[in-house]
C-alpha cells in the first residue's frame, strides 16, 4: 500500500511537472515570403524640371523645394521650371501634378500637399523615372519612424566588448551632467545637429512623424512628488529648456512629434510618493499636461506597458521603469486616465499593444480575444493602438498578427528595417516584398488602419551586434532600404517591390542600369538566405511553447548574436525537425550557397559605374562575412542535429557524420571567429553558449560508457553474497528489517563509502564532471540529511541508518544510471523535453524513491531504534529542515538570479543569453521572494524538528 501511495504521489509530480513545462509545438500558419520581380535593366528618363518657384515660402517647403533642385542639378537637367501654388492651409496631403509647356505645375491646397509633393517629384527624378501627373492622395496619412541614432554614442569602446545588452534607447543622456547647469549644451548643439539631419532625410523619404523617447526627465509634477531642493526639479527644467527647441525642428517641418514611454515609469521619490497613493494616474495626469504645456508642438504620448527594468535604465540618472499594468482593468483604467489628458487638448494617445507575457494581458500582442477583453469596450477617438505586423517579435517565419483585424480602434503597423534578429542591418535584408505584401492584407482587412512605424534604428541592445547609426557610422545604408521603402509603401502600398528597391539602389549605389539591375538580383535573394541561413525550417514553422511562453522561431541562435548550446532549445528543435534532418541540414548548405552567389553577382559589376567606390567594398564586405556566416552556422547545424540523432536513435551512421561534423564545425568556427573577432562593422556571433554545450555533449558517449561500469557494478553489489552490500540492499527493500548491528568494522565502512562514492561518482556522470554547483547541492543535501539523522540517534549503533541511507541511495543512482547508460546525459535531456512519457515515467519512479527515503529513514528509526512516532516525525522534520534553510541561505546570500545563472551554465539546460539579456528570475515569472519562502520553510521546518526532537530526547527509549 505504501508503494502504490508513493508512485501514485509521483504520478502527481509528473502531472504537474508537465503542467508547469507546457511543452507543446502544432505547425504555424507563417507569412509566405513573396517573390519579387527585378525589373529590367533600363536608362534614366530626363529630369524635365531645373528650377522651383514657390508662392508660399516657409522652412518645411523650402527644404522640400531645395530637395528638388538638388536632384535635378544630379541628374544633369538643363531646363524646365516646377511651378508650386500654395492655395490654402488645408492639412491634407492631396496635391496634383501637371505638364506645362516649360515644365510642371504642382498645386496643393496647404503646405502638407505641395511638400508631399516635392518630395515626391525629387524622387522620381533621382531614381531616373518619369514623373507621374495627375492628382495624388498618400494612402496612409500617419507615418511615423523612430528618432534613428539621434544622440546615440559612436565611441567604438562601446562595442568592442560585444556584449553590452542594455536598452535604453534615451536620445538625450549624452547632454545629461551630474549637477547644475544639468546639460551640456556642446551635446545638445551635437544633438540638435543630428536631429535636424535626421528629420531632414526622414521628410524626404515621406514620413510624417516622430517618435521620440522621453516623458518623466521633462516632468517636474509640481510640488506635489518633489521635495523643493530636490535636483529632479531643476533638472527637469533644464532638459526641457534644452530640448523643447529641439525637438520642435520636427514640428516645424510638418511633422507630428509623440514622446515614448513606459508604464510606470518611475524615479525612487515618484515611486515612493505612489506608495502613498490610492492610484498613480491622477499624478501621471498631472505629469502629462505639464509636458504638453513644456511642450506645445507634441501631437500625443506613446505608452508601453510590456517591457521594463533594470535593462533599460540610462546611465547617469535614476529613472526606470517597470511592469506594473499587468491586467485588463489596469489598462483601461490607464488608458482612461491619459485619455482624458489629451482630450482636453486634441492630442492623441498611442497605446503599444506589445506584451512579453507578464501577468492577464500577457498575450494581448497576438491573441484577438486577450484585445477585445482589454480594449474592446474602449472607443475614444484620440486613441491610437499601435501593434507589429508579425505574431510575434520581428522575426522571420511567423504569422501575420491576426489581432490587427481586431477591434474599431484607430491603428498604425510596427515594421522594424534593421531586423534585430536578423544580424541588426549587416546582412542584406530586403523586406520590401514581405512589408508591401503584409500592409496590403491588413489594409483589407482592417479599415481602421491609418499609419505605420517604421524603426530606423531601435530595437534591441544599443551596443551589441555591429557598430552601425543610422544616417552616421557604419554600413547603415543597408537598411536604409527599408526606411526608404516604407515611406513609398505607406504613402502607395500598390507599388512593385523590385521597383521600390531599383529605384533606392540607383540613388544609392549607381546610375548604370545594368549595375542597379544586378543589385536588384542580390536583394532578391536576400530573404531566402536570410529565412534559410539563420533560420530552421521544420522548427521555424512550428509554434512552440514552453512554461506559458511562446519561444522565437529562432531559439538555436537566442536573442541576436548569442549562437545557444542548451539542451532545451536543441533537443526541442531536433524533436520536430527529425522527421525532416536531411533537409535541414541540406537547406543551410543552400543558404552559403545563395550568399555565394550574391556576393559574385555585385563583384561582377563595373566598380567605375558605383557612385563611391567605398560602398561597393563595404557592400562586398557584407557579403563575404554573409558568407562566412551561413558557412559556420551551417557547419553548427549539421553537428547539433547529427549528434541529437545519435542520442535519440543510437545510430552508428549518425554518430560517424557528427564526429565528422563536428571536426568541420571547429574548423569553421575558429576561422570565423578570427576573421571577425575584432571587427565592429561586422563582429563575429557570439558561439560561447555553442562552446559550453558542445563541450559537454561530446561527452555523453563517455559518459555513457561511466554510467554502464557503474550499473555492471551495482548490478555485481547485488549478486555478491558479502554481509555489507546484502544489507545495503535489504535495507533498501526493507528497511524494518534493517540489520541491527556491524558484522565488522570493515561493514560500516563500506555501507558508508559505497554508497557515498556511487552518488558522486553517477551525479558528476549526470552533469558530464562539469557542474560542481548541481553535485554540490545534491551531494550537500544528501549530506546534511544524513548527518542530522546520524546526530540524533546518539551513541546508538549507526550501522542500521546507514544500510538504509545507503540502500536507497543506491537505489535512485541505479535508476539514474539506467538512463544515463543509453546515451549518456544528452539522452536524458532529450527524453525529458522531447518525450512526455519517458519523462513522466522517470519522474513517477524517481519521486517516489526521494519519497521512500523519508519513509525507509522514518522506517528504520521506529523499528531498529524503538523511536516513537512522535520522535520520527520530529527527526524526520529537522533532517528535512536543514539542507531546506541550508539552500535557503545560499540562495538569499548569493541571490537567486545568480544562484540559477550559475547552474544553468554549467548545466546547459536553458538559453546562455537568458540570464545577461532578460534575466531568468524575470522571464520565468520566478517570485522573487523564493529564497526567503525557501529559507522560512526550512526554518520551520528545522524548529519543529528540533523542539520535537529536545522534547523526546527528554524521555529517550529503552536501548
Amino acid at each position: 500500500m505504501v508503494v502504490v501511495t508513493l508512485l501514485v504521489l509521483g504520478a502527481g509530480m509528473a502531472l504537474g511537472l508537465s503542467d508547469t513545462l507546457r511543452l507543446s509545438w502544432q505547425p504555424a500558419s507563417v507569412m509566405a515570403e513573396p517573390r519579387v520581380t527585378v525589373p529590367p535593366a533600363a536608362p534614366a528618363v530626363p529630369a524635365p524640371i531645373r528650377a522651383v518657384t514657390l508662392n508660399r515660402h516657409s522652412h518645411r517647403l523650402d527644404v522640400a523645394a531645395r530637395s528638388v533642385t538638388d536632384a535635378a542639378t544630379e541628374a544633369g537637367a538643363r531646363a524646365g521650371v516646377l511651378t508650386v501654388t500654395v492655395t490654402g492651409d488645408d492639412r491634407a496631403e492631396t496635391y496634383r501634378i501637371a505638364r506645362t509647356g516649360d515644365g510642371l505645375t504642382l498645386t496643393a491646397g496647404g503646405e502638407a500637399g505641395a511638400t508631399a509633393g516635392l518630395y515626391a517629384i525629387a524622387d522620381r527624378i533621382r531614381s531616373g523615372a518619369a514623373i507621374p501627373t495627375g492628382t495624388v492622395t498618400p494612402r496612409l496619412g500617419l507615418r511615423l519612424t523612430d528618432a534613428g541614432s539621434v544622440g546615440r554614442d559612436d565611441d567604438p569602446a562601446l562595442w568592442r566588448g560585444g556584449t553590452d545588452y542594455s536598452l535604453n534607447t534615451d536620445i538625450v543622456t549624452g547632454a545629461l551632467l551630474p549637477r547644475a547647469p544639468w546639460v551640456d549644451q556642446q551635446a545638445v548643439g551635437r544633438i540638435t545637429a543630428q536631429f535636424h539631419q535626421f528629420i531632414d532625410h526622414s521628410a524626404a523619404q515621406g514620413y510624417t512623424g516622430v517618435v521620440v523617447p522621453g516623458f518623466l526627465e521633462y516632468v517636474t509634477f509640481g510640488d506635489t512628488v518633489y521635495a523643493p531642493d530636490d535636483p529632479h526639479l531643476a533638472r527637469a527644467e533644464a532638459m526641457t529648456a534644452a530640448f523643447a527647441p529641439v525637438f520642435r525642428y520636427a514640428a516645424d517641418m510638418g511633422m507630428r512629434v509623440y514622446f515614448l514611454t513606459d508604464m510606470l515609469a518611475l524615479s525612487p521619490p515618484l515611486a515612493g510618493y505612489l506608495r502613498t497613493q490610492s492610484s498613480p494616474w491622477p499624478t501621471y495626469q498631472a505629469g502629462l499636461r505639464e509636458l504638453f504645456a513644456a511642450m506645445p508642438f507634441a501631437s500625443g504620448l506613446m505608452i508601453r506597458i510590456g517591457e521594463g527594468g533594470s535593462a533599460y535604465r540610462a546611465p547617469g540618472w535614476d529613472y526606470y521603469s517597470d511592469i506594473a499594468v499587468t491586467t485588463p482593468e489596469q489598462v483601461r483604467e490607464m488608458l482612461a486616465a491619459f485619455l482624458a489628458v489629451a482630450g482636453e487638448s486634441g492630442r492623441d494617445i498611442i497605446f503599444r499593444s506589445w506584451t512579453v507575457g507578464v501577468g492577464a494581458v500577457g498575450d494581448l500582442h497576438t491573441n484577438p480575444e486577450s484585445y477585445e477583453t482589454v480594449l474592446g469596450s474602449l472607443h475614444d477617438p484620440h486613441l491610437i493602438v499601435s501593434t507589429k505586423f508579425t505574431a510575434g517579435d520581428f522575426y522571420s517565419h511567423l504569422p501575420m498578427n491576426t489581432t490587427l483585424a481586431t477591434g474599431d480602434q484607430r491603428r498604425i503597423v510596427e515594421f522594424q528595417g534593421r531586423r534585430e534578429f536578423e544580424g541588426f542591418g549587416s546582412l542584406p535584408n530586403d523586406l520590401t516584398a514581405l512589408h508591401g505584401a503584409a500592409l496590403n492584407r491588413l489594409l483589407a482587412l482592417n479599415p481602421h488602419i491609418e499609419g505605420v512605424w517604421l524603426w530606423t534604428q531601435d530595437g534591441g541592445p544599443l551596443h551589441a551586434g555591429p557598430r552601425t547609426l543610422y544616417l552616421r557610422t557604419g554600413f547603415w545604408q543597408l537598411y536604409d532600404l527599408n526606411a526608404y521603402a516604407m515611406g513609398r509603401l505607406a504613402r502607395d502600398p500598390s507599388t512593385d517591390p523590385g521597383e521600390i528597391t531599383a529605384d533606392w539602389a540607383r540613388q544609392t549605389f549607381s546610375p548604370d542600369p545594368a549595375t542597379v539591375a544586378a543589385i536588384g538580383r542580390m536583394f532578391a535573394a536576400s530573404r531566402e538566405a536570410i529565412t534559410t541561413g539563420l533560420y530552421l525550417t521544420p522548427y521555424a514553422d512550428y509554434s512552440a511553447k514552453a512554461l506559458g511562453l511562446e519561444p522565437p522561431p529562432m531559439m538555436w541562435i537566442f536573442e541576436w548574436d548569442i549562437v545557444t548550446g542548451d539542451s532545451a532549445a536543441l533537443d526541442s528543435i531536433y524533436a520536430i525537425s527529425r522527421g525532416h534532418l536531411d533537409e535541414t541540414i541540406a537547406e543551410g548548405e543552400r543558404a552559403a550557397a545563395v550568399a555565394d552567389q550574391q556576393r559574385a553577382t555585385v563583384a561582377a559589376t563595373d566598380p567605375g559605374t558605383w557612385r563611391d567606390p567605398a560602398l561597393r567594398a563595404s557592400l562586398l564586405a557584407a557579403l563575404d562575412y554573409q558568407s562566412d556566416l551561413y558557412r559556420t552556422l551551417s557547419a553548427y547545424r549539421t553537428m547539433f542535429l547529427r549528434r541529437a540523432q545519435w542520442t535519440g536513435t543510437g545510430s552508428a551512421q549518425a554518430r560517424d557524420r557528427w564526429t565528422a561534423a563536428a571536426d568541420h564545425y571547429q574548423e569553421t568556427r575558429t576561422i570565423f571567429v578570427r576573421r571577425y573577432a575584432a571587427d565592429l562593422d561586422l563582429p563575429a556571433y557570439n558561439f560561447t553558449a555553442a562552446d559550453l554545450g558542445t563541450r559537454r555533449f561530446d561527452r555523453d558517449p563517455a559518459m555513457a560508457v561511466l554510467a554502464k561500469v557503474l550499473l555492471g557494478v551495482l548490478v555485481v553489489s547485488l549478486l555478491v553474497p558479502w554481509r555489507p552490500l546484502r544489507d545495503l540492499w535489504r535495507s533498501a527493500i526493507l528497511p524494518w528489517r534493517a540489520p541491527s548491528a556491524a558484522p565488522g568494522r570493515a561493514a560500516r565502512w563500506v555501507v558508508i563509502a559505497f554508497p557515498a562514492t556511487v552518488l558522486v561518482l553517477s551525479r558528476e556522470v549526470f552533469t558530464w564532471f562539469a557542474a560542481p554547483a548541481h553535485v554540490l547541492a545534491t551531494l550537500g543535501s544528501w549530506v546534511l540529511f544524513a548527518l542530522v539523522a546520524r546526530l540524533l540517534i546518539g551513541r546508538r549503533d549507526p550501522y542500521a541508518l546507514w544500510t538504509v541511507l545507503g540502500g536507497v541511495a543506491l537505489s535512485r543512482s541505479a535508476l539514474l544510471l539506467g538512463v544515463l547508460a543509453v546515451r549518456g546525459p544528452g539522452h536524458y535531456w532529450l527524453g525529458f523535453w522531447a518525450n512526455p512519457g519517458a519523462r513522466s515515467a522517470y519522474v513517477t519512479i524517481g519521486f517516489a524513491l526521494f519519497l521512500w527515503l523519508f519513509v525507509a529513514t522514518g522506517s528504520v528509526l521506529r523499528t531498529r531504534y524503538a523511536w516513537s512516532r512522535r520522535r520520527v516525525t520530529a527527526a524526520l522534520l529537522l533532517a528535512t529542515g536543514v539542507p531546506v534553510l541550508a539552500l535557503g541561505v545560499l540562495l538569499w546570500t548569493a541571490g537567486l538570479e545568480q544562484c540559477l545563472t550559475v547552474w544553468n551554465d554549467q548545466m546547459a539546460l536553458l538559453p546562455w543569453g537568458l540570464h545577461r539579456i532578460l534575466g531568468i528570475v524575470t522571464y520565468l515569472d520566478i517570485p522573487p521572494e523564493l529564497p526567503l519562502w525557501v529559507t522560512a520553510a526550512g526554518a520551520v521546518l528545522t524548529v519543529l524538528g528540533a523542539a520535537g526532537a529536545h522534547r523526546s530526547w527528554r524521555r529517550p527509549a529503552a536501548p
